[in-house]
């Protein structure tokens, strides 16, 4: 009887030592880390960072970008926003601008499938008025190089507002077997009082890959009117179809040509997501 604690203090260690084996491997199979992020649910928050890069640019410096994906990317989009071109990208992925509509709908693509890479403006510089510059198309060829890299499957621009100009400058420089199309949202067409530069600046003749110009008839942004929508169509000749789809709704919180407006699909994201997602899909 003076040996029984002895013996059940041993039978008591020893599985007190395989729980705590057990659990250990449980735990490192669920801590594997992971190189990829995943979307989260939301278009206006709620998105988990993805990873950021400092990428090496082929004419010197680097830009900072946000790369996300989902688990198995069907194609990435080289997403180029509007106005002086500033997300803020923070070191965590975190965003001190993450309004603009191809920026606030990461996750609605990451859903969908689509990997998305969204750079920064240069040095915190403001972009209006140079992205029609062959610098600047230099710049979304290493976008697109860096898509390449991530992602096994076809690689498309989509430019909103001001970031159509880029859009349309590296879809000039670019042949297909570099990318697969374009998406022009909100055009800007006529000079502003910001910026002299129009997407007519940007060699619109020398696309040659499927484009699909998105604009809005509610939107009262006097540089990227609707009614011009099919004038740019028109002015990219050598592309093999361009296509033109109006929307119509958006809320306006904000100035006519803001993101919070219906020129920055402000309360309609869902719909011009799916038009747009529509055409990406039957052309992958």
């Amino acid at each position: 009887m003076r040996n029984a604690p002895t013996s059940f203090a041993v039978l008591l260690g020893l599985v007190l030592v395989g729980f705590a084996l057990a659990h250990t491997s449980a735990s490192g199979q669920s801590r594997t880390p992971s190189t990829e992020s995943s979307a989260a649910t939301g278009s206006r928050g709620d998105v988990s960072p993805g990873e950021v890069h400092n990428l090496p640019l082929v004419g010197g410096g680097t830009v900072r970008i946000l790369y996300a994906t989902p688990a198995s990317a069907r194609a990435a989009l080289v997403m180029l926003p509007g106005g002086t071109g500033e997300v803020g990208i923070g070191d965590e992925g975190d965003l001190d601008h993450d309004k603009n509509f191809v920026v606030r709908t990461r996750a609605q693509w990451l859903k969908r499938g689509y990997a998305v890479i969204i750079p920064d403006a240069l040095d915190g510089q403001n972009m209006r008025g140079e992205r029609s510059s062959p610098e600047f198309a230099d710049l979304v060829r290493d976008l697109v190089r860096f898509a390449h890299s991530k992602v096994a499957g076809p690689v498309f621009l989509l430019g909103t507002s001001q970031g159509t100009i880029a859009a349309m400058n590296g879809a000039s420089q670019l042949s297909r077997d570099q990318i697969t199309g374009v998406v022009l949202t909100e055009s800007v067409s006529r000079p502003g009082r910001k910026s002299r530069e129009t997407i007519f600046d940007a060699a619109p003749d020398r696309v040659a890959v499927p484009v699909l110009v998105v604009a809005n008839r509610d939107s009262r942004c006097r540089v990227a009117p609707a009614s011009d929508a099919r004038r740019v169509a028109d002015a990219m000749t050598h592309a093999p179809e361009v296509k033109v789809l109006y929307m119509r709704g958006g809320e306006l919180r904000s100035t006519d040509c803001g993101s919070q407006s219906p020129h920055g699909y402000w309360g309609i994201e869902d719909d011009v997501v799916d038009v747009i997602a529509t055409w990406l899909d039957t052309h992958r």
